[in-house]
């Protein structure tokens, strides 16, 4: 199961890592972008992922670090958030990219299938990780590697990202932060790489061990 099997959300970042925006050829955002994946969406390692080609085909990996919250955050300043950190787990930001650029989806419906959001395989705990920002991440496919950088890379930091969503709103306990994944992401490779059924994804950060996941594509939404 995910460390954190129901997370009332999780939010999630994009478009946070320097070299993920030179790859897309995108500006710097003025702003973090940010957007929901539903907690249904949760799964946890050894779990598979699983979607229909009748919904999309064109599945995307996305390694990130996730920060899992310890205790009630409201308007919290950035000097003190990491007060309010339980730890860290590898996340999958699993994408359906044709439907998450689908006129009027605003991204909601490409993030947020079931199964679309694995997390694990454990919960580091805070004082195990002293610094978030200097962890290398990878994500490989069948044991290729897609993704490889360092979080390092990052815009907007861990406490920066707590201090600037807890002005907006309350992050409760076992709420997940999902903070923006490296460049290598299939979609913006030539041609584009797309997950495909029996792929085995890898997500691995320094220090949080490996989260493993199957993916599995059925015949019709289920």
């Amino acid at each position: 199961l995910s460390p954190v099997p129901n997370p009332s959300k999780v939010v999630a970042i994009g478009l946070n890592y320097m070299d993920h925006i030179r790859e897309a050829n995108l500006g710097m955002p003025e702003l973090a972008t940010m957007f929901c994946k539903y907690p249904s969406s949760v799964i946890g390692s050894g779990e598979d992922i699983r979607w229909s080609t009748s919904l999309t085909d064109q599945v995307d990996y996305e390694a990130e670090l996730a920060v899992v919250i310890g205790k009630t955050a409201r308007n919290v300043d950035a000097e003190v958030a990491y007060d309010h950190i339980a730890g860290y787990m590898n996340c999958n930001d699993v994408s359906a990219r044709d439907l998450q650029f689908k006129p009027g989806d605003q991204w909601l419906r490409g993030k947020c299938l079931d199964t679309f959001c694995p997390l694990g395989p454990y919960l580091v705990t805070r004082d195990d990780i002293p610094n978030p920002h200097q962890l290398s991440i990878q994500c490989r496919v069948n044991g290729e590697i897609m993704q490889d950088s360092n979080t390092g890379e990052m815009i907007y930091n861990v406490p920066y990202l707590i201090e600037y969503l807890s002005a907006a709103f309350t992050l409760l306990p076992g709420d997940v932060i999902a903070t923006g994944t490296p460049h290598g992401v299939g979609a913006f490779r030539d041609p584009p790489i797309w997950l495909q059924s029996g792929d085995e994804v890898e997500v691995e950060i320094e220090g949080l061990g490996i989260l493993s996941n199957r993916c599995d594509v059925v015949p019709q939404q289920q």
